[in-house]
């Protein structure tokens, strides 16, 4: 069967510099590559195909006499190319290391030890724990102990897995590499090693108290101090609290999500609170002092000035919640809210309604907007 050109293998243009080769090729040999595709013949003809195709395009002297020549010439000699000679796998080993390493790399790195030479030991998992606290625990701050189950360290075996008086052993399959390879057509596949699953190690004679992982699972107490000033979704970090490594690798973290309960008299933004005052009609209409309540428990006057509507707001500076890790702190906030009396009297009706009769311009707000709602009811009749 005749094969495909080589750029509508890679699926570039026959302008394609080499990065956009190199990209190409990328994308491919990821979708195609054997490990991708265990058993897929399929697959593993399309990835010697974009492979071949790469090969001789990454390269000035063969691309210039593939544009010229086609794929003759690198047939019978033709060209600076002779085919799929000897040092080709050694090419395309370059050619993929190049541009997978990292990515290979990071599969070996993840689960610990699966590099040349690996231990066995493996980074413990992180853990989460959710705290609720009062508003007023976010202002004072406050030391809290809390109980959190996860793996330890075992201390009959110190974490190595392996019973008392023996040690881990090289994997004999991997040579403690923690990886095996294998030859699939032309390239070098690699893949974790069946015998000790990555961990470069096999253990012979397990450990009885936690059966060879090297930890073992229990409830630990911890202090956890919750600075002045945490606001709610805050995050803390514990590093080295969270689960133990196995077999003898570090410990995990432990973060706590911090969620503040709300307050009966405060409403918070940011570092600035604020808090709705019912007033007293008669105390907005001519004036007063009111007591409010302060987040650290204290008391505040405020005064009122004579005909304060609903609404109106007064600053108390600097007696809102602490900026975070600053020797600053935000503002008060009151807003007034006048109360309309409910349950009259007879009394008190009448005294309102001589109040109406007598009342003249007390009422600037409500007498321009009905004014206005006037001349807009007598656009439409006119």
């Amino acid at each position: 069967m005749a094969k495909r050109d080589f750029y509508e293998v890679l699926g570039v243009g026959r302008s394609a510099d080499e990065k956009e080769l190199k990209a190409a090729y990328r994308k491919l040999a990821k979708q195609f590559h054997p490990d991708a595709n265990p058993g897929d013949k399929t697959a593993e003809a399309k990835f010697r195909e974009v492979s071949e195709a790469y090969e001789i395009l990454r390269d000035p002297q063969k691309k210039a006499a593939y544009d010229r020549f086609g794929h003759q010439a690198f047939e019978g000699g033709r060209g600076q190319g002779t085919g799929f000679g000897p040092d080709f796998n050694s090419s395309m080993s370059d050619i993929f290391e190049d541009l997978f390493g990292d990515f290979m790399g990071g599969q070996r790195g993840r689960g610990g030890g699966r590099g040349r030479g690996g231990t066995g030991a493996a980074r413990g998992a992180d853990l989460r724990y959710n705290m609720e606290i009062s508003l007023t625990e976010a202002f004072t701050g406050k030391t809290a102990q809390i109980r959190v189950p996860s793996s330890v360290t075992c201390e009959t075996c110190k974490g190595t897995g392996a019973k008392a008086g023996s040690s881990p052993k090289t994997c004999g399959t991997c040579g403690g590499a923690g990886a095996v390879r294998s030859q699939s057509g032309f390239f070098t596949v690699e893949r974790t090693c069946p015998t000790c699953q990555g961990r470069g190690q096999v253990i012979a004679d397990p450990c009885g108290a936690c059966g060879g992982q090297g930890r073992v699972t229990k409830e630990r107490t911890l202090s956890v101090n919750i600075p002045s000033g945490v606001e709610d979704g805050t995050r803390i970090r514990l590093a080295g609290e969270g689960e133990a490594g196995m077999r003898g690798g570090p410990a995990g973290d432990l973060y706590i999500f911090l969620s503040v309960r709300p307050h009966e008299f405060f409403q918070r933004d940011g570092s600035d609170l604020f808090c709705k005052v019912p007033v007293s009609m008669t105390t907005a209409s001519m004036g007063g002092e009111i007591e409010v309540p302060t987040i650290d428990g204290k008391k505040a006057r405020v005064a009122i000035p004579e005909g304060t509507q609903t609404g109106k707001q007064f600053r108390l500076k600097a007696k809102g919640m602490p900026v975070l890790r600053s020797s600053q702190f935000g503002d008060m906030y009151i807003q007034v809210a006048v109360e309309t009396p409910v349950n009259l009297s007879k009394r008190q009706r009448e005294l309102l309604r001589e109040f109406d009769k007598e009342a003249r311009n007390n009422s600037p707000e409500s007498e321009g907007f009905f004014a206005k709602a006037k001349a807009f009811w007598d656009g439409f009749g006119g």
